[in-house]
């Protein structure tokens, strides 16, 4: 495998996608493997292709893309071109394969569709962040993840210049709804928190009025998210809050809104449909003969 150039974002852990990609692999290889390169290609025959974008966009997913290939056959030779978080143009190179064609075909389904689903999020996350300049908030993604492809697509989501929110239940609190209600209101919620996890966990409360919005910051939140507030409620909660926690909106956030959004002075947006609800980007292997 050829890296060239260095790429500004760092490629994820072998070790932790590994397990991912294996079991693709073996999804798509089913009992018998590829039985139709089998039938019609020597097994001696060696091939040359060329992986390139058919759209615009914003490239995602070639750690698992090249570990597709790595996994079925260690000789295959992979040059990447366009690393993860660069733009492309239609008719880009993304990256290059060469070895055994049974090897390379077999894997290639595999490899296209992380390509392909992961550089669709990084291309989304791309557009959002573009239409909330020039203003300061920074948009982040939720935990509304493809179920086993988290660390995958939170990648994505910062390869398309986006940020992450929590990875997971354990890595920091976020008090919402329910567990307000379940508790007996924000305050009582917030102070329980507090209570009992260790001092370097941040406590974020979902809030979805400025009555709410007051408790959070008497009983000392470290972020408040606000959820579906109107343009003008969110501009009222920002003045109030005077920089003394992070403020998040969330809900409803899409490409038109966005901008509007960003205008009120929150700090972060998060958008479960960066993750949830992209678009693949078109990205395609052709061999070169």
């Amino acid at each position: 495998m050829t890296r060239a150039p260095a790429f500004a974002l760092a490629p994820i852990a072998a070790l932790l996608i590994e397990p991912i990609v294996r079991e693709a692999l073996r999804e798509d290889l089913g009992r018998a493997g590829d039985i139709t390169s089998a039938a019609i290609i020597p097994a001696g025959d060696r091939m040359k292709g060329v992986i390139a974008s058919r759209k615009d966009g914003v490239v995602a997913g070639t750690d698992a893309a090249m570990l597709a290939f790595r996994l079925i056959d260690p000789s295959i030779a992979v040059t990447l071109e366009k690393g993860d978080g660069s733009r492309v143009a239609r008719a880009d190179a993304v990256m290059r394969v060469s070895g055994p064609a049974r090897s390379i075909l077999a894997a290639e389904r595999v490899a296209l569709n992380f390509l392909c689903q992961l550089s669709g999020v990084a291309t989304a996350t791309a557009a959002l962040v573009e239409a909330a300049k020039p203003h300061r908030a920074s948009i982040v993604c939720t935990r509304k993840t493809t179920p086993g492809l988290r660390i995958l697509e939170k990648h994505a989501v910062r390869a398309g210049g986006g940020g992450n929110h929590r990875f997971g239940l354990d890595d920091a609190v976020l008090i919402k709804d329910n567990h307000v209600a379940v508790a007996g209101g924000v305050r009582a919620a917030i102070e329980r928190a507090r209570a009992t996890v260790g001092h370097l966990v941040k406590i974020q409360v979902e809030v979805d009025s400025l009555e709410q919005l007051e408790e959070a910051l008497a009983t000392g939140a470290d972020a408040v998210l606000l959820d579906n507030m109107t343009l003008d409620e969110m501009r009222q909660a920002v003045k109030r809050v005077a920089g003394d926690m992070l403020t998040e909106a969330s809900g409803g956030i899409t490409l038109e809104s966005v901008g509007a959004i960003a205008s009120t002075g929150v700090d972060l947006i998060s958008s479960g449909w960066i993750t949830h609800s992209a678009p693949a980007l078109d990205v395609g292997l052709d061999a070169e003969v």
